[in-house]
């Protein structure tokens, strides 16, 4: 009977993966991540090809700083009404359809531009790609949170990450042998066509309950406004402006506490070893001799379908675990796999020893993604759902680039050690003084996930449930 009764347990957990909602996501996924590699490395190929030096790629690529700052713009998403669209579709889709839209007209755009010619309309048009796509981003975040249940965030975070992760493959190999076979024109205008899996999608996606409900210090600002004898329109600007700007971090730290700074450490750091890690695995790949059509085969393509592996089952994890234990769990596979990666220096060029390496890294990696999407979810109240996760998705990924961009610089000093290296190549034959400063690089990689476990711990064990929404 207890047998019977944990087979009907994972068969309602795996139920969820056949709901509508539940496919919608999936064909959301690939339009948030379609965009996506469009303004990186596809764009970079691209305009490397076309003659354009490695300074004005650089340089480029900082049209994907959009990525970083949507916070600053999610408050206008969350309430802001747009004509017309906001009627037939609800806030949500309508800020969605309208963002795809845009990112359909920037890649036709792109594939109308010459960079070899003109490189100023390749920028334009890339940087209206990268905030449409970042638009794009925060509504169906938003669309997802108010779409589902907490015990159902983790399923929907792992189609997400499917559908996202299918897209890369369609804008990365699949644009570039387009561009191969045909041209760059024809490449960037079938990618505005795929679009469409976007747009269809937000049309044929339910309409969720938008709440009005007061913010929390909402009446005072009113009041506050009124004694001004203030006019009506500075009145309702001043409320629109509270409202969007200001009442979602007063409501999450009236929520929270002091436990709202734990929180934002946890999320900020819950990333940091495989952000700091991933700047230097492909350095680590040809530094040990690995061809690149086996870096392509192994990492590049088998490689996504074992983290797309990892963010399903992160997502079954999160509804029979629930969502915190779940996280620790995914903080503690991610940390420990940049181990792994110690084991492969010593191994040396070997294509089974690198396919096990990513069969780990991968699949911790997309289970504890999917896992801290699912927590970053539960955080938000709905009331705020784009600015409270922007402003979250945000915290996770600012740490780990900023300290990331130190990662060559770490093994370069770890590489300039004697002390170190001496040992560590004496181990094994082709280890060289280049070679053997990455095994204590990923050591320390490793290292730098202990805080986000211990945070994990802490917040389980000892902080309190979240102050109810109010709206004094």
């Amino acid at each position: 009977m207890p047998a019977m009764t944990r087979a009907r347990g994972w068969a309602s957990s795996l139920a969820v993966y056949r709901e509508y909602r539940t496919i919608v996501m999936l064909l959301l996924g690939f339009s948030s991540g379609l965009p996506f590699l469009l303004v990186f490395s596809t764009l970079s190929a691209w305009l490397r090809e076309a003659g354009i030096s490695r300074t004005d790629i650089g340089l480029m690529s900082y049209v994907g700083l959009a990525y970083t700052i949507k916070f600053l713009w999610a408050p206008v998403i969350d309430h802001l009404h747009l004509p017309v669209l906001n009627r037939l579709l609800g806030k949500r889709r309508a800020w969605m359809l309208l963002a795809q839209l845009v990112a359909a007209a920037a890649l036709v755009g792109l594939s109308f531009s010459d960079p070899a010619q003109a490189l100023m309309p390749v920028v334009v048009f890339a940087l209206i790609l990268a905030f449409a796509s970042a638009t794009q981003d925060i509504s169906i975040d938003a669309w997802r949170i108010e779409a589902a249940s907490d015990e159902k965030q983790g399923a929907l975070a792992a189609v997400y990450q499917l559908g996202y992760r299918i897209a890369l493959i369609a804008s990365g190999a699949g644009a570039l042998y387009i561009a191969e076979g045909v041209s760059w024109a024809a490449a960037y205008l079938v990618m505005a066509l795929l679009m469409g899996v976007g747009i269809l999608s937000a049309l044929l996606a339910p309409r969720v309950a938008e709440a009005e409900a007061p913010a929390i210090g909402e009446e005072t600002v009113a009041h506050f406004v009124h004694r001004l004898h203030a006019d009506g329109r500075m009145a309702r600007s001043a409320g629109f402006l509270y409202r969007a700007v200001v009442a979602p971090f007063v409501d999450f730290f009236n929520r929270y506490g002091w436990w709202s700074l734990v929180l934002l450490a946890l999320i900020g750091l819950y990333r940091v070893p495989d952000f700091v890690m991933g700047v230097m695995a492909n350095p680590l790949y040809i530094d040990l001799g690995f061809e690149l059509s086996t870096i392509a085969t192994i990492v590049k393509l088998y490689g996504i379908w074992m983290t797309i592996a990892g963010a399903l089952i992160g997502g079954i994890a999160a509804a029979r675990l629930g969502v915190l234990p779940s996280l620790l769990l995914g903080a503690i596979a991610a940390t420990g796999t940049n181990l792994i990666f110690v084991w492969l220096a010593f191994q040396g060029a070997d294509p089974v020893a690198l396919a096990i390496t990513i069969s780990i890294e991968n699949f911790s990696g997309g289970f504890a993604g999917t896992c801290l999407i699912a927590y970053m979810s539960s955080l938000v109240n709905h009331e705020f759902a784009a600015t409270q996760y922007a402003l979250f998705s945000s915290a996770f990924a600012l740490p780990g680039k900023l300290i990331g961009g130190l990662s060559g610089s770490m093994v370069d000093g770890f590489s300039a050690t004697p002390a170190l290296v001496g040992p560590l190549a004496a181990m094994a034959p082709h280890l060289t003084a280049q070679t053997a400063g990455y095994i204590p690089f990923f050591i320390t990689t490793a290292l730098m996930g202990v805080p986000a476990i211990l945070l994990i711990l802490l917040v389980g064990y000892a902080r309190p449930g979240p102050a109810p929404a109010q709206a004094a």
